[in-house]
């Protein structure tokens, strides 16, 4: 394994975190399936200019564009769009981070089925660490939120279910296709599903603050064109058990930027949740590379 693969993961993670704070910034000036429009044309026109200048390959007929805007559909707009909603309608960034959580454990439950993917034992245990310091660091503001509004609590399992589904599909249908093209292509299927609703229950609330802005650029640079790039190269080289395993690592790392740029404590339960959430991920990749 060459350094550039051992950097993926450790690259990944915390951009990938970043994006529970963007939700949280954006909240007071712009609503939420406005803003993550916006961010998908912004980020299908950089894909398509990256690709334009390499000469990629695009997909050729109707099929395999098909397949590409399926995967948009579900890893940007289902997702994305039940996360920032959820966030914007009252979840915490942590409690929305924790639901997404849930990841690994559903990803690896149909992995087997739809994918032929064996999950032993020992990343099962894996797995199962995650998922517990995970929850450990997300429980305790959990708690002290209080209520969930049911139907946000619902959006945010709804972006579960459409990051699981989508990294899978991504998995069976997207070997051969050159990741720029396919991620330009992924990003209208995201628009496509978040413009309707934007038009459909949002008034296209944009005040073009200097926040605005920078979390905008910040989306678009460094989630869309960094962190998911990462994330398509890790799907191609893994498994996509090992591959979830990751999404243990966010919550922790979301709630160190949290106390960094808005100085939530955490508690001694929650570093331990870190850690435990740590050793699980390490389990379960060195259960993939073995």
């Amino acid at each position: 394994m060459t350094f550039a693969e051992r950097a993926m993961p450790m690259l990944f993670v915390p951009i990938w975190a970043t994006g529970f704070i963007v939700a949280r910034l954006i909240a007071p000036h712009a609503e939420p399936l406005t803003f993550l429009t916006v961010r998908f044309g912004l980020s299908s026109l950089a894909f398509a200019g990256l690709a334009a200048m390499a000469g990629a390959s695009w997909p050729r007929g109707g099929r395999a564009w098909g397949k590409g805007l399926m995967a948009g559909a579900l890893m940007q707009g289902v997702y994305l769009g039940g996360v920032f909603w959820g966030v914007g309608h009252g979840v915490s960034a942590g409690m929305s981070a924790l639901i997404v959580g849930l990841q690994p454990l559903v990803t690896a439950l149909l992995a087997a089925p739809l994918l032929g993917e064996r999950v032993g034992p020992r990343r099962w245990i894996g797995i199962g660490l995650g998922f517990c310091g995970a929850s450990l660091v997300v429980f305790p503001k959990a708690v002290v939120t209080g209520a969930v509004p049911p139907l946000p609590l619902a959006a945010c399992l709804v972006a579960m279910l459409g990051i699981t589904l989508g990294t899978i599909w991504q998995k069976r249908t997207a070997a051969g296709a050159d990741p720029r093209s396919n991620a330009a292509v992924q990003f209208i299927g995201g628009a496509l599903v978040t413009a309707p609703l934007a038009l459909g229950l949002e008034d296209g609330r944009f005040d073009a603050s200097l926040t605005l802005w920078l979390a905008l650029a910040w989306a678009v640079c460094g989630l869309s064109l960094g962190a998911v790039s990462l994330l398509l190269a890790l799907i191609r080289r893994g498994a996509v058990a090992g591959v979830a395993s990751l999404f243990y690592l966010v919550p922790p790392v979301t709630a160190v930027f949290a106390f960094a740029l808005f100085g939530e404590a955490l508690s001694p339960v929650q570093i331990a949740g870190m850690v435990l959430a740590a050793l699980g991920v390490a389990l379960a990749a060195r259960a993939q590379a073995g």
